[in-house]
């Protein structure tokens, strides 16, 4: 016991620092969010503020029109996430429950686009966009997002766990797709579906390099673009203020993995991805 007690001794020391280093920057955003500019750039490594103010949350709802650029936000991540899980659940249950010619090649083609990187369809999702007139409009950010390879892949790894006879019986008795999809299957995958959902909803949060293409007025900008204001290519001379911008973008996300961290966590690693 004593050898196996000194044997992981190492290695809670090294757990602590990489926790520590990895939560040093958050600390570092919601301390300086709180300092004046004369303040954060006389006591950088200071984490707590010498004379603590409101005045960068202030500044940020007084230049900008905060409230709506984080409606925009919610909105984009709301209508987003609602999309992508309808669309990945309905094309996981095709792709488990389904036979048709072809499935496993256009399942194999659907997944390897998850490979594609985001420069080879910007441009072509951009002209599309400018064509229909959607530019500086939310619904234009909105709209090449409305499914994810990712998500079949999670929730389809799901369904599988789910017994195919528990399926046929309920067809043997008549039961519609639809009812064996909202009764059967869906409270089985709810936590796979919940945790992609919470997944989606976080990465289109703080989604930046799509909605800076599309988004040109301040009042059509989501909360990450309102950040970068805030941010000058020379290092910022507002910083405190961005920090504060920061804080405010990284709330709602960061509580809501806090409160559905373990459907992640268990549906990540249901799906053999560690």
């Amino acid at each position: 016991m004593k050898i196996k007690r000194s044997v992981s001794i190492p290695w809670h020391i090294v757990f602590i620092i990489t926790i520590l280093v990895l939560i040093f920057p958050i600390i570092f955003a919601v301390g300086t969010s709180f300092k004046s500019l004369e303040d954060a750039y006389n006591n950088v490594l200071n984490i707590i503020p010498l004379k603590p103010t409101f005045e960068n949350y202030k500044t940020f709802f007084n230049s900008l029109p905060a409230l709506k650029i984080t409606m925009n936000t919610f909105i984009l991540a709301s209508v987003v996430t609602i999309f992508k899980v309808i669309t990945s659940f309905l094309a996981a249950y095709a792709f488990v429950y389904f036979h048709f010619k072809g499935k496993n090649i256009l399942y194999f083609i659907l997944i390897s686009t998850i490979f594609i990187p985001f420069t080879v369809t910007m441009i072509p999702n951009y002209l599309t966009i400018s064509n229909i007139g959607l530019t500086d409009n939310i619904w234009g950010v909105i709209l090449p997002q409305l499914a994810d390879a990712i998500g079949i892949f999670l929730i389809r790894q799901s369904m599988k766990s789910i017994p195919f006879s528990l399926i046929e019986v309920a067809r043997l008795d008549n039961i519609s797709h639809a009812f064996i999809m909202k009764d059967i299957v869906l409270p089985l995958v709810r936590p796979a579906v919940t945790s992609t959902g919470i997944w989606f909803f976080i990465s289109s949060w703080n989604e930046y390099v799509w909605p800076v293409l599309i988004l040109k007025n301040t009042e059509n900008y989501t909360l990450p673009l309102a950040l970068q204001m805030y941010i000058s290519s020379e290092g910022g001379t507002n910083f405190t203020v961005a920090m504060a911008v920061s804080v405010i973008t990284m709330i709602i996300p960061l509580v809501l993995y806090l409160i559905f961290q373990k459907y992640i966590i268990g549906t990540f690693t249901s799906s053999g991805i560690k």
